[in-house]
């Protein structure tokens, strides 16, 4: 085993995957002594205050119509406005405890019971979007611009497009919409040092913003048969180096 003072090296890639719990948090802590002396990818700070449910909520008109909440009648009253629902935990990833609920679905009171045994948090609840049939879209940004995307379209029977639930891997370019949405988040990505991000849209909206430990290279090279300096990862590198280049 070899230790390393992390303060004598010129970058460290922060890989914390989720679920946002006190290891984590800690993580970006501990980091935060390093950086930005050390280059820190992302910026530890920024990436403790932006977990992806609510990073997204600072562009309201970018999401789907959304609840953020504990309280048992408001969300039973966005039900009865919205009638398909999205239930799913704040601080959930991969697609694990995400629910679809249709207006004659008889278990969401035994739902949010069991939510409230497992999580501390408030939930989430959004309206359905039916435009996740024909998939959910990640897209990889590096210093706030597109650099690739994969379309993840879920199993037969399955409202969840995540890889970690089955989902499969389809090729796609940017739609209009997706390139305004792209200009309107990048400024902030880079304001606050998140060099490298993935989002999460479905149809029209922006649903996810993940700061921590995007997924989605290996697909989008995979499909695009990128090589050379047009791989993502190539481009990532690019842009830390140039940051630490700017910083010396």
């Amino acid at each position: 085993m070899e230790v390393i003072d992390l303060a004598r090296i010129d970058v460290v890639l922060m890989r914390q995957d989720p679920p946002f719990d006190m290891g984590y948090i800690t993580a970006t802590h501990v980091l935060e002594h390093v950086h930005p002396r050390t280059l820190v990818v992302n910026d530890p700070a920024e990436v403790r205050n932006a977990p992806e449910k609510l990073f997204v909520t600072q562009f309201p008109d970018l999401m789907p119509d959304t609840l953020i909440t504990a309280s048992r009648p408001e969300i039973e009253a966005f039900r009865a406005e919205h009638k398909d629902i999205i239930v799913k935990p704040l601080y959930g990833n991969g697609g694990a405890g995400v629910f679809h609920l249709k207006p004659d679905d008889e278990n969401l009171g035994a739902l949010l019971e069991t939510f409230t045994l497992l999580y501390r948090e408030p939930v989430i609840v959004q309206k359905y979007l039916p435009e996740i049939r024909q998939g959910d879209k990640r897209i990889i940004l590096v210093e706030g611009e597109p650099v690739g995307a994969v379309s993840r379209i879920p199993q037969e029977g399955e409202a969840r497009a995540n890889f970690h639930a089955g989902g499969s891997a389809g090729g796609t370019k940017l739609t209009r919409r997706e390139q305004e949405i792209c200009e309107r988040i990048g400024p902030a990505l880079r304001e606050k040092g998140l060099i490298f991000v993935g989002i999460d849209v479905i149809g029209d909206f922006l649903t996810e913003i993940n700061v921590t430990s995007p997924t989605g290279i290996q697909e989008i090279n995979r499909l695009d048969e990128n090589t050379g300096a047009d791989r993502i990862e190539h481009k990532m590198w690019d842009a830390i180096e140039a940051r630490v280049s700017n910083s010396a």
